[in-house]
């Protein structure tokens, strides 16, 4: 992906999934009008997950995910399985494809997307095979109490509208702004944007590029500087910033010189609004107050970089953390998709901002957490409220 391309977190996220040989690669391909997926007749030729992010009309930058087949057999067969249940996790839309009326199998996992909220496209593929499809749909809808979308992928039949329909969902599936709600045209935002050695040299990272595209495209006028900068910059500006969007981990610094007309948040605290679900994060942040010296916390990062001297959420945060509770708590670190099923052991999980996964991801695992009655926040929303000025912040 080019360094102009549009971030994977911030697209569209199609899972195909289907029993093996039913045309998912095939549909794929159809659909976007590539060879985006590697197609044979030998049952089973996708076994991992393959991402295939692109751009395609009407629906704009999204990735598709091509699954392994949900019948595969075996013990290998049931890890690919197992990976295509959590690719779900990060389903913002399905295409459930089936081949023919047998499909016990696609009403379980009709029901399982259902129970996940994931809007579902149920397609009866290989149309050009079925002498009778339309009687064969008839039958499927009977059982599954939704009529599939008929469509061949291999003579086209079917597939625009297959397009149409996934664009209808699409625009259905709106993920939050990140900081619009807080400002208005003309307003002056200044960012405090200290570069630690987690940041890519000669760039920024990603949740500060994203807020200053948004800011922007909102015709703010945007200032920015460095922690160590930021009293020479507010003394530089003619008027007090109407925002101050800091990092998380220079909340208290920046709080303390702040003007007071001057509302403050985190690039931190506006992603856990964006991917998130705010309510809990706060309710999350009010439990520590709770936990005993013997606690035991997750911090779940989304990143999988390797961890540096002076690392947010492998130093910073258990130091900050352990300062307030003790050093007898027990925390665990997990990166990536390397994320527990059961988290009952847990008495907290903090999670970072995740701009490297899509909402519905994030959403998956504080679903995950809450039906667990685990209490779960956020990095910026945790050192806020650490620092004593969580109420004094703008979400």
């Amino acid at each position: 992906m080019s360094l102009t391309a549009t971030p994977r977190s911030n697209r569209l996220h199609i899972v195909l999934l289907g029993k093996r040989n039913s045309g998912k690669s095939s549909l794929l391909n159809a659909l976007t009008h590539q060879q985006a997926a590697l197609v044979s007749d030998v049952a089973g030729t996708t076994t991992d997950p393959v991402y295939q992010a692109m751009e395609v009309h009407g629906l704009g930058p999204c990735v598709f995910i091509d699954t392994a087949g949900f019948d595969d057999e075996g013990e290998l067969g049931a890890l690919r399985v197992e990976k295509t249940q959590k690719v779900m996790q990060k389903a913002d839309v399905a295409l459930l494809v089936c081949r023919d009326e047998e499909v016990k199998d696609e009403l379980h996992w009709l029901q399982l997307l259902k129970e996940k909220q994931i809007p579902t496209l149920l397609v009866l593929n290989k149309a050009d095979l079925l002498p009778h499809a339309e009687t064969v749909a008839d039958a499927i809808s009977k059982k599954a109490g939704v009529r599939p979308l008929v469509a061949s992928a291999r003579t086209g039949e079917g597939v625009e509208g297959i397009r149409e329909a996934l664009i209808r969902m699409a625009s259905e599936t709106v993920q939050p702004a990140i900081v619009s709600h807080l400002v208005s045209e003309g307003d002056l935002v200044l960012l405090v944007m200290p570069q630690d050695i987690q940041a890519p040299k000669g760039r920024l990272i990603l949740p500060q590029v994203q807020t200053l595209r948004e800011l922007l495209d909102r015709k703010c006028m945007v200032m920015s500087c460095t922690t160590d900068k930021l009293a020479d910059t507010l003394q530089a500006l003619s008027r007090a910033p109407q925002l101050i969007i800091t990092d998380s981990q220079v909340f208290r610094t920046v709080y303390e010189q702040k003007p007071a007309e001057s509302l403050l948040t985190s690039f931190s605290v506006l992603f856990a609004r964006q991917k998130g679900d705010i309510d809990y994060y706060l309710q999350g942040a009010a439990s520590i107050a709770r936990l005993g010296k013997d606690a035991r916390i997750l911090i779940a990062e989304a990143c999988t970089h390797a961890p540096l001297s002076e690392d947010i959420g492998r130093v910073k945060l258990p130091r900050m953390l352990r300062k307030r509770l003790g050093e007898g708590i027990r925390i665990d670190i997990v990166s990536g998709a390397d994320f527990p099923d059961d988290l009952t052991g847990y008495d907290l999980v903090i999670h970072c901002g995740a701009c490297m996964f899509n909402r519905k991801h994030v959403m998956s695992r504080i679903e995950s957490a809450r039906r667990q009655g685990v209490p779960m926040t956020n990095y910026g929303v945790t050192i806020a409220w650490v620092n004593g000025i969580l109420d004094k912040i703008v979400i």
